[in-house]
């Protein structure tokens, strides 16, 4: 090999490129640090080493190197041809992104082939020009990520075509023959049936489905099930099936259940609830000792694995909550009626009975299915009324319930479980579902309660199957599981709270990080950043999500946790009891495969987008109607095309686009979540408070437009 020695004959660029290029070449796997590279290559001049550093950056730059840090490079090893995902942008800063997790890769619009967002695609990287940045070209469409869409109807006299809020290059034309009858300012579902190809450039759909004229509100909710893909309505041999259950409960049923219909017990729910998942009962035995049942609706004895039923349950995997009604995991009949604990019915449960003494200590627990019979039904406001009032219907029953929940949420919060209480926006809404006001729901004690009993189920059915002898192997089972938040996120939280004057630890033990979290949250609470602390907070959190592979609940600080308690509207639930009642009768443990599939099935189905997207509905319709007021408000979110704004009287957030700023041109700082105009320096920071007046509002795309008032700037704290 080449050598470059001191006092010697200079090598030249062309030289040494070549020795680069071979010594790569032999070494197709490895990283190179600079000095290994020196040393390999015998470069021990100044002059020699600056010339290689020059080269190698010019390799990587033409993509024969890879930059691995500030100071190695490896071989590209991928070539030109790659697989991966498209991301299609609105403002034509479209992308590739690698399967193998590598940067994305830019894709203009000429070189997109018409791919859709979420498209995964095989790609050519492009030879890249003198001062331009990496580009790829998409050579293939390998798998549509969706082939059905929703949106608006255009008729004109020879062809119709559909309007959507999807990212798309053209709209959908549809061929007269295949409208369905559709007219003008109808929303509907429409089915491609031809991609575009050369020859034609845009998409050729059929409507599969009219949901009704643009305004009304079961049309506009069930737009936003469509656009997320989630069923709007019941396929008729679900509801049959569910028809033919009568929820008799036979003398057999009696004779393998725990009998606890006489002992006394109550539902506690949100006022509007119909399907009551949950009961509690709680009976005194001696030696001050408290015998307290967590019974949940025994959802399996009805769904059998394989049915109609079921198969409708695994393809939705949860109820969805928007603003104004409940899309529900399970036909109506079995979800507000067979199974739905109701007062005064005798109903079957699958229950964890504690024994539990004066300090909260479980002394022993048994895991039953059982038959029981609610005495009341309580709202959350009723029982909270006799939490604080220490009056009302069976006070006494409640009142040592709630004692025991706090000592419990005591135990939990010195244990590290991270404490967010989060206050929920709601609308009041007419019977058209028109809103009329904004109210927040705050979790009380008497939700405290039930949550703390349900925490306490599922955390010992989890221990129950997974805590096992140490040369034994746990059994398949679905966990909910969270992962310790994300150092990167945690850093940057860390420093958006600094501004704030607020401090948290970034390092030490997981107990350390989350009470220090819990210390942030009960100093904001009450402050005026108290909303945008917490959203903030959150996203430095992991998401919980179901897997057979168990790594304890961070969050929580529990090292087992499931979901035991709702099988009525989330199928792990009743997954878990399946396999709960399998493996307490002896059953050899279940399949992982099929078990870990669903478990991530579910966590994808767990979105909570169409909620969003229901709530932001109402936001833009309810404040539709107030254009032109003034709000105080503070700024909720920093990007390169404006400002997020929330008001604080009502929790609605619109955005101050960037053209709407003012006669300045201004440079979004991603690091420091801001916006600062280039001329006069002003700077609109995360969480400044701020004056606006509603500018717009657009029911079709979800969109609601502020600008500042008075062109104020943001008010000095």
């Amino acid at each position: 090999m080449g050598k470059a020695k001191k006092g010697g004959k200079r090598i030249t660029k062309r030289q040494l490129s070549e020795m680069l290029v071979n010594f790569f070449s032999a070494n197709p796997e490895r990283v190179y640090t600079f000095k290994e590279i020196f040393r390999a290559l015998h470069l021990d001049t100044h002059p020699a080493k600056m010339l290689a550093v020059d080269t190698m950056e010019e390799m990587a730059w033409d993509d024969f190197l890879v930059r691995t840090s500030i100071n190695s490079y490896q071989l590209n090893t991928k070539g030109q041809v790659q697989e991966g995902v498209f991301r299609r942008k609105s403002n034509g800063k479209n992308s590739f992104v690698p399967s193998d997790g590598e940067q994305p890769i830019f894709v203009s619009e000429r070189n997109s082939m018409g791919a859709l967002d979420g498209d995964k695609v095989r790609v050519s990287v492009m030879a890249r020009r003198q001062n331009h940045i990496k580009e790829a070209k998409v050579i293939e469409i390998l798998e549509r990520k969706k082939d059905t869409f929703v949106g608006k109807l255009v008729v004109g006299k020879d062809i119709a075509f559909l309007k959507t809020n999807d990212n798309l290059a053209r709209d959908i034309l549809i061929p007269k023959k295949r409208l369905k009858k559709g007219q003008t300012d109808d929303k509907a579902v429409v089915k491609i049936v031809s991609w575009p190809d050369e020859e034609h450039t845009n998409m050729i759909g059929e409507v599969v489905d009219i949901l009704g004229k643009c305004g009304d509100n079961d049309v506009e909710m069930n737009t936003i099930l469509a656009q997320y893909g989630l069923p709007y309505r019941y396929p008729k041999a679900v509801e049959d099936a569910a028809d033919k259950i009568t929820g008799e409960i036979t003398k057999q049923d009696e004779a393998e259940r725990e009998d606890f219909r006489n002992t006394w017990t109550c539902t506690i729910d949100p006022k509007d609830a119909k399907d009551f998942d949950d009961a509690l009962s709680i009976k005194r035995l001696d030696n001050g000792l408290w015998e307290v049942g967590v019974h949940i609706a025994d959802v399996s004895h009805y769904v059998k694995d394989g049915s109609v039923i079921d198969k409708e349950a695994v393809k939705r995997a949860t109820s969805v909550y928007l603003v104004d009604r409940t899309i529900p995991m399970l036909p109506e009949r079995l979800c507000n009626f067979i199974c739905s604990l109701r007062p005064d019915e005798e109903k079957l449960a699958y229950s964890v009975i504690f024994t539990i003494n004066e300090k909260a200590e479980v002394k022993d627990y048994r895991i039953r299915h059982t038959v029981i019979k609610s005495n009341r039904r309580f709202t959350y406001e009723e029982a909270q009324e006799i939490i604080e009032t220490g009056k009302g219907e069976y006070k006494d029953e409640i009142l040592e319930l709630n004692k025991l929940a706090q000592i419990l949420r005591e135990k939990r919060m010195a244990n590290g479980a991270i404490n967010f209480d989060r206050c929920e926006v709601k609308f009041e809404i007419d019977e058209n579902g028109k809103p009329l006001s904004v109210y927040f729901k705050e979790s009380k004690e008497a939700n405290k309660l039930i949550e703390e009993f349900m925490l306490l189920a599922n955390r010992t059915v989890a221990e129950h199957i997974g805590k096992v002898p140490k040369n034994k192997k746990p059994k398949v089972f679905p966990y909910r599981i969270h992962d310790l938040p994300d150092p990167d996120k945690l850093e940057s939280l860390s420093q958006f709270i600094a501004r704030f004057g607020y401090k948290i630890r970034t390092g030490g033990t997981k107990t350390e990080v989350s009470k220090s979290i819990n210390r942030l949250l009960n100093d904001i609470e009450g402050k005026k950043e108290q909303n945008l602390i917490e959203t903030v907070s959150l996203r430095a959190m992991q998401k919980a999500r179901y897997s057979i592979h168990n790594i304890g609940h961070y969050g929580l600080a529990f090292d087992y946790y499931t979901h035991f308690t709702s099988p009525i509207r989330r199928y792990p639930d009743l997954m878990v009891h399946r396999l709960l009642t399998r493996y307490l009768a002896g059953g050899r443990t279940a399949q992982a495969d099929k078990y870990e599939e669903l478990c991530e099935h579910s966590s994808a189905m767990e979105q909570t987008a169409a909620e969003r997207a229901s709530v932001k509905y109402k936001q833009v319709e309810f404040m539709g109607e107030r254009i032109g007021n003034v709000y105080d408000g503070v700024i909720s979110g920093v990007t390169e095309w404006g400002l997020y704004v929330e008001i604080n009287e009502n929790k609605c957030e619109g955005m101050v686009p960037m053209r709407d700023l003012g006669d300045d041109y201004y440079e979004f700082d991603e690091k420091n979540y801001c916006l600062i105009g280039r001329k006069r320096h002003q700077k609109f920071s995360l969480g400044d408070p701020v004056q606006i007046k509603v500018a717009r509002a657009n029911l079709e795309k979800k969109q609601l437009d502020f600008v500042l008032a008075d062109d104020k700037l943001p008010i000095k704290k």
